[in-house]
């Protein structure tokens, strides 16, 4: 007993936080469709290797592709159903419903959709990072050859 206490007192935070749904800090990072509210950061408990939070797609919405950089991502369904588009083109998908998890690779383009034009879908997330990273890819405009 006396190792682990040794060791969450060196890794992580100093003392246990309860961080209720009114302290969820809404001014993070932002994807349009996304509604994120951070629970547990760097900033808001001192986490030096996790970013946790709360996520709301409304109904029908959905994402701009981005990644999150170097983080790996897990995401739990609390309520309703979602599409995640993924791959170089997102051209392959996985529907996820409440009740199972999703991992997201590091810097893996992705994009949510809600799959009911009527009710919201909830979700945990959490990263390896103690910020939120959000990163929006920008469309490549084609070039076309002049003749």
């Amino acid at each position: 007993m006396e190792a682990l206490t040794r060791f969450s007192k060196a890794r992580g935070p100093r003392e246990v936080r309860l961080i209720r749904p009114q302290d969820r800090d809404r001014g993070t990072s932002q994807t349009p469709g996304l509604d994120r509210e951070t629970a547990i950061d760097d900033r808001s408990v001192g986490a030096r290797t996790l970013w946790m939070g709360f996520v709301r797609m409304g109904p029908g919405a959905r994402s701009a592709p981005h990644h999150h950089g170097a983080s790996e991502s897990g995401i739990y369904v609390i309520r309703g159903a979602l599409r995640l588009r993924f791959g170089t083109r997102l051209d392959r998908s996985v529907d996820a419903h409440a009740g199972d998890f999703i991992y997201v690779p590091p810097r893996a383009v992705h994009q949510e959709t809600n799959l009911s034009p009527e009710d919201p879908v909830d979700q945990i997330v959490v990263r390896d990072s103690p910020q939120n990273i959000v990163v929006e890819r920008r469309r490549r405009k084609r070039s076309r050859k002049l003749r």
